[in-house]
């Protein structure tokens, strides 16, 4: 079974490129390696880096194409050191040692981007443009420019382009530094979070939905909490729970997500790759403490936007983070995927080796197993830089049980 350990480009500048592959792909035993050739803002402990705390800005590892970007409006940020096309040199070291390289990634997630242009960002149900690090995967010029990133990405010589934030944003991750002091509860949270800027909204009503009905429904109950009333008795349960024009709207929003990742997918397949679309539902439920409540991942990934079963059928490769400490929950979540997908693509199940989700070597071996037992195709690591040694150390033991 293949198995990635993901990693930043400033984890291989610091130690060293043959150094990190003689862990990755030696002592630890993955077969790949994913690195991020376009991530986002982000400030990190890295517990075995020169910079025990590490500053990351929005922007790619590698020299924009003219033929991809010359003339786009919206183009990525450029890393320092990209000229050095630490990628290209990565991917000769892996592929002498008989290795995959992934490349990873963020593609509709990004602040810089979001900031230059707020037309192109997610409108929230009041008109507000206040989510700048959520790009709409309806907007025209998003989805030309996730086109261009993805095959970019691709012409590096990996042998996937590992997707992420290929999908709607929430609204608790809009930006680095938020507030508020207002109880807002799980419904009124996803009515903040829904884009109704002109393109989700003329794809909504083609779809023969009353986007205007809908906004009229999602401003009314968030007005109502806003002004202090209570908040809704319950989350927003199923998709089938919600008012029915906000149900239909959200319906209508898979499609939009299901389309991009298709068109991604063929952008990538053309320079030669292939694409694995990231699913970050399991992430939002389990990131803070490993403890996901409620629905399984799968049931939930409307929320932002995703159809498992309809985006399975467009891509080839699907990962789902299972960032849960029981072993049950593990095989669950990769479970309700593998059902979803049913054989249409391969299913990664991505682990985090330490906390909070995992305790032991042991603990590790437990759920890398249940994921496997329940259908996953591969068995990832979430990462090399974000952890100490010794709980990366617990990544052999997994893989040989």
């Amino acid at each position: 079974m293949r198995s990635a350990l993901y990693a930043f480009v400033e984890d291989l500048r610091a130690e060293g490129v043959a150094p990190v592959l003689d862990r990755v792909l030696g002592a630890y035993g993955c077969d790949t390696l994913t690195v991020a050739a376009a991530y986002h803002r982000a400030r990190d402990v890295t517990p075995h880096g020169p910079a025990r705390v590490t500053l990351r800005q929005d922007g790619v590892h590698f020299t924009l194409a003219a033929d991809l970007f010359d003339g786009a409006r919206l183009t990525p940020p450029v890393q320092p050191g990209a000229d050095l096309e630490p990628l290209r040199e990565l991917r000769r070291a892996t592929a002498e040692r008989g290795a995959a390289l992934h490349g990873w990634t963020v593609f509709l997630h990004n602040t810089t981007l979001g900031l230059a242009h707020p037309d192109v960002t997610q409108e929230n149900c009041f008109g507000d443009r206040a989510a700048p690090a959520d790009l709409c995967p309806a907007h025209p010029d998003v989805r030309a420019y996730a086109v261009a990133l993805a095959r970019s990405v691709a012409r590096l010589g990996v042998e996937a382009v590992v997707a992420e934030s290929l999908h709607y944003g929430t609204f608790g991750h809009g930006y680095h530094h938020e507030r508020s002091f207002v109880p807002l509860g799980p419904l009124e949270q996803f009515l903040l979070g829904l884009c109704f800027c002109p393109h989700c909204t003329r794809h909504a009503e083609a779809q023969g939905v009353d986007a205007a009905k809908a906004r009229a429904v999602a401003v009314e109950a968030t007005a109502r909490v806003l002004d202090g009333s209570a908040l809704a008795p319950a989350g927003p349960g199923g998709l089938d729970d919600l008012p029915e024009p906000i149900a239909a709207y959200a319906r209508a929003r898979r499609s939009t997500v299901t389309s991009l990742a298709g068109t991604v997918a063929d952008a990538v397949a053309s320079e030669g790759s292939e694409l694995v679309f990231l699913d970050l539902t399991g992430a939002a439920k389990g990131y803070a403490d490993g403890l996901p409540t409620g629905a399984l991942a799968a049931e939930d990934a409307w929320l932002i936007g995703v159809d498992p079963a309809a985006v399975g059928a467009v891509v080839p490769g699907y990962a789902l983070l299972a960032y849960a400490r029981d072993p049950a929950r593990v095989a669950a979540d990769t479970a309700a995927y593998r059902a979803a997908l049913a054989d249409t693509c391969a299913l990664r199940t991505v682990l985090r080796p330490g906390a909070p989700d995992t305790g032991s070597a042991a603990a590790l071996a437990e759920k890398t197993a249940a994921a496997r037992a329940a259908g996953a195709d591969a068995v990832d690591f979430y990462h090399y830089g974000l952890v100490p040694f010794p709980v990366l150390e617990r990544i052999p033991a997994a893989l040989d049980r």
